[in-house]
């Protein structure tokens, strides 16, 4: 098993990671010294996988446990869900001293996050997360959020856990779609940080698509080690932190725009990353060279590089949405090369039309 500290002062954690390591969480929590209730958030097809495996282990380890489920999607990480969580909370008595447990991918880590975040200001949150999404990115650093029928993540907190526990055993139950959609954010910790794991990921496609066990304990490590090390300078998103944010800002309107019921996140980030590389070139700042390696590494992970269908000016409207708007400018991450980036907040819309109309827009 592998572990690594998020460094955050009185707010660091550790993560976890290993192969079936689920049997072992009671004793990972009995360990931090939390309060004796427990509520897990899950969904129906990861409680029916997982769930019970998780209970018998938090519970074997002295705690009271209460399983409390929302729908499977993205359009169910909204108020109305938290509401009926809070009441759940409530109905189980929970206290300070309680803590929530997000088992599931991003959407049950987000909404779980902000229901920790918000119940009595605030009960411990551990998050178990069971996609590759959530176990390289959503599940560290503490952003926990629901979406606004307006825009994703508009209303939400930055809320450390204080474990993260990836069992890469988990992700073999995964449906290849979600797979795949969460290897774009590993893509992505390439592009930002580290040109040499980008390298990594070009060698060792088969084997990550394969879920080969070593492979995927040294990926999952190297993203969470990333991450760790942005969120440690960074944690409220003040500056360097936005560079994780990398293909978010078209990925991020794309869902808006398709009501969250078209692209999964992942999906829209894959899109998104290719978006930025060309409005990079288009300014001059990265060379042909590394677009086209960033969309070949994109399609070699199955994932779609355009869209269609979609106005160009509703995606616009989108982008003027999105919570990383300051100023009335809308930021943007730009690659100057593979394993260093920049944030700009000054593009002409002429030139993000153009790239938008590339890439399938309809005008």
């Amino acid at each position: 098993m592998e572990q690594l500290k998020v460094e955050l002062g009185e707010r660091s954690y550790e993560i976890k990671i290993g192969y079936d390591i689920l049997s072992k969480v009671g004793q990972y929590l009995k360990e931090l010294n939390l309060g004796s209730k427990v509520m897990i958030i899950t969904n129906e097809l990861v409680d029916s996988l997982y769930g019970r495996e998780v209970e018998q282990a938090i519970k074997k380890a002295g705690f009271e446990v209460n399983i409390a489920k929302i729908g499977d999607g993205e359009e169910y990480k909204v108020l109305d869900s938290a509401k009926n969580l809070y009441d759940q909370a409530v109905n189980a008595n929970l206290d300070r001293s309680s803590t929530i447990i997000a088992l599931g991918g991003g959407v049950v880590g987000d909404i779980a996050g902000f229901i920790a975040a918000t119940y009595m200001r605030g009960v411990n949150f551990v998050q178990i997360p069971t996609t590759v999404l959530a176990q390289v990115d959503s599940s560290v650093g503490g952003k926990v959020a629901v979406n606004h029928p307006q825009g994703k993540n508009l209303i939400g907190a930055f809320y450390q856990p204080k474990l993260v526990v990836a069992d890469i055993k988990v992700l073999s139950t995964l449906e290849p779609r979600q797979l795949k959609a969460g290897l774009a954010e590993v893509i992505k910790y390439g592009v930002i940080w580290d040109k040499e794991f980008f390298h990594f990921l070009e060698a060792k496609r088969e084997e990550i698509l394969e879920l080969d066990i070593k492979t995927m304990e040294y990926l999952l490590k190297r993203c969470c080690e990333i991450k760790a090390e942005v969120v440690a300078q960074d944690e409220r998103e003040m500056g360097i932190r936005a560079i994780l944010n990398y293909g978010h800002t078209i990925g991020h309107a794309l869902e808006a725009v398709t009501d969250y019921q078209r692209f999964v996140h992942g999906e829209g980030v894959a899109i998104g990353m290719v978006a930025a590389a060309k409005l990079a070139n288009k300014l001059g700042i990265l060379d042909l060279a590394d677009v086209e390696k960033q969309e070949q590494l994109v399609k070699d992970f199955g994932l779609a590089v355009s869209f269609d269908a979609l106005k160009i000016n509703k995606i616009i409207k989108a982008l003027a949405k999105d919570k990383k708007v300051k100023d009335g400018m809308i930021r943007f991450i730009l690659a100057e090369e593979i394993g260093k980036v920049v944030i700009k907040s000054d593009l002409p819309h002429n030139i993000i039309r153009e790239v938008l109309e590339e890439l399938g827009g309809e005008r």
